[in-house]
């Protein structure tokens, strides 16, 4: 297993802005990261330069200790595994997945049984003789994968690898990557803008916007502890109140809340409570009467807006749970799913 370094990557291609700004960034032994961000935002561009596609302007990748800057691409050991899967459409399945080891002159008996045990490890065992055109994009994209891991690459770097397929095949196979890095204890990074994959992937996560890192961390800590305003829009849905704090109440257009947050400083401040976090009912503390406003079904939740005062506040529900526009509904904002970032002056 190999950890993985950057250190203050910088990088413009000829004639354009950067498109990496200091970016600096430790993926562990066997951590599976993901570099999440919307398009432009440099994460391919940090992946081809860790396979040594790219050669960064400024900074260093270092796997282990070691600088990699001046290792061609096919001595670091680094496999990438592309969106479109890059299959040699004259080769069958077992010569696809073969290819790497033939090129290593591993003996063709051994060669025939790490095919079939690749073939295996990604649900494909008897396709040896299918031909690329033959299969669906999930089970290209399943061979690509088979190829990759099957020479044990010391760093196994996955560019969108799930963005050209349906959903149901997205799911299938986004369980089949996490299934196959935890049993191979491989250092994986994978690049994605969507955040449902990204959480369900990753151990930790890496948000990039133009080109800089925002925030790294466990998946959870984007949704309950985003560093400001613009990560949490990025996760969606989350519901903003500019307010005064002063000790553990916070002064809002809903009137006063009570907070945990004891670390942030009294002032102005912009409260955030993600919509699946209020809840329906009284608790104690910060209980609110509204009137609901909409009310969406959307399968496995429903969405509902309710009016309180001026503003509307955004709550996740059971699809169980039915509320009609007109209603009066009375919701309770836990002091501890409350979370406090700093004043904006656009609200």
């Amino acid at each position: 297993m190999t950890t993985v370094s950057l250190h203050k990557l910088t990088h413009a291609f000829p004639f354009n802005s950067p498109v990496l700004h200091d970016v600096s960034l430790t993926v562990g032994k066997g951590e599976l990261m993901v570099l999440l961000g919307p398009s432009g935002s440099g994460k391919t561009t940090i992946l081809r330069s860790i396979a040594g596609l790219v050669h960064p302007g400024k900074g260093d990748i270092r796997f282990d200790d070691q600088s990699v800057l001046g290792v061609p691409p096919e001595r670091r050991g680094a496999v990438m595994v592309f969106q479109e899967h890059a299959l040699f459409p004259f080769m069958d399945v077992g010569a696809n997945v073969a290819f790497g080891l033939r090129m290593r002159r591993i003996d063709a008996t051994t060669i025939r049984a790490k095919v079939a045990q690749a073939l295996a490890a990604v649900q494909l065992a008897g396709y040896e003789s299918r031909r690329p055109d033959e299969l669906s994009g999930g089970q290209r994209q399943r061979v690509a994968l088979a190829r990759a891991l099957v020479i044990k690459p010391r760093v196994l770097l996955l560019d969108e690898p799930l963005s050209s397929l349906e959903p149901s095949l997205r799911e299938d196979l986004r369980d089949t990557i996490r299934t196959l890095q935890q049993q191979a204890g491989i250092t994986m990074i994978f690049v994605t803008h969507d955040q449902t994959d990204a959480v369900a992937v990753a151990d930790r996560i890496c948000l990039l916007m133009q080109g800089a890192v925002r925030q790294v961390g466990e998946p959870r800590s984007f949704f309950e502890r985003p560093v400001d305003s613009d990560v949490a829009r990025f996760f969606g849905g989350i519901n903003f109140l500019p307010g005064i704090k002063r000790g553990r109440i916070v002064e809002t257009d809903l009137g006063p809340l009570e907070v945990d947050d004891t670390e942030r400083p009294d002032g102005d401040v912009l409260v955030t409570i993600r919509p699946e976090a209020v809840e329906v009912g009284t608790n104690g503390h910060n209980n609110l009467v509204g009137m609901v406003e909409s009310y969406s079904f959307q399968g496995l939740v429903a969405r509902c807006g309710a009016g309180i005062s001026d503003t509307q506040l955004q709550l996740t529900v059971t699809p169980y749970q039915r509320f009609h526009r007109g209603e009066e509904i009375v919701l309770h904002l836990p002091r501890e799913r409350i979370h406090l970032l700093p004043a904006e002056t656009d609200l």
